[in-house]
């Protein structure tokens, strides 16, 4: 199911709406993006032009950061996901979004997965921490609260969260790195950013059909990491 990472000839209009993504996500993101987002897409080379060849992409991303992709055909439930992660696998959907959902994909699509989460797999802080949540998915039992907790503490980070860098807040969630409507919503002045605070985020409910009512924001990269061994504790006690 997750093996086969040929990507077929991109048809006219995927192209298209690649190019276009690409051009106004990479012009919005100057000085918005985190470090680390901007290091990765340079390291990989990702381009306008063409949309990227899984395969190819695969094997870039696994001599860099021992990490995999699998091609999947459409986002499927929390337990395969977190299944992957435990496995350095990051799935990958296959399908781009139409012209008619440019601004706003409600669910990832092939720009949302490649441009947004893709860069971020070679930082070694947040690639460590995607697979210490997917292990500790696996070890939470079926219909465990704990699973959905965890679900949100990856929402509210790989998919949404902000850090603080030189004073300013910098985005490193793949759903803004790959969503103008998103991005233009989370720093308007009147969108709350409160500070990460773990156990507030495991408690705040995942909406993933419209934009977010708020977004977390690290007051430094390192906290991400931090927040791994805090997690197990609560795990433990729960």
């Amino acid at each position: 199911m997750f093996n086969q990472l040929r990507t077929a000839p991109a048809a006219n209009q995927d192209v298209l709406v690649w190019k276009m993504l690409f051009d106004r996500q990479t012009a919005l993101l100057h000085r918005r993006a985190a470090p680390a987002f901007c290091q990765g897409l340079a390291r990989l080379g990702l381009r306008r032009e063409a949309i990227p060849d899984l395969g190819e992409l695969s094997a870039t991303v696994r001599a860099l950061s021992g990490w995999e992709l699998a091609a999947v055909g459409r986002p499927f439930e929390p337990a395969a996901f977190f299944e992957l992660l435990a496995e350095r696998r990051f799935p990958i959907v296959t399908r781009l979004r139409p012209m008619q959902a440019f601004d706003f994909s409600p669910e990832p699509d092939l720009f949302h997965d490649l441009f947004g989460h893709v860069p971020m797999l070679l930082d070694e802080g947040l690639a460590d921490f995607l697979h210490a949540l997917g292990r500790a998915h696996r070890a939470q039992p079926v219909g465990s609260p704990a699973r959905a907790q965890l679900w949100a503490l990856y929402f509210f980070t790989a998919e949404f969260g902000l850090v603080q860098y030189e004073g300013q807040p910098r985005l490193y969630g793949a759903g803004l790195l790959s969503s103008a409507g998103e991005i233009h919503h989370c720093v308007n002045e009147h969108t709350p950013r409160p500070a990460f605070d773990l156990a507030t985020v495991l408690r705040t409910p995942v909406t993933g059909t419209r934009f977010q009512h708020q977004y977390f924001m690290l007051p430094a990269w390192e906290q991400l990491t931090d927040c791994v061994a805090e997690l197990a504790g609560l795990l433990a006690a729960a």
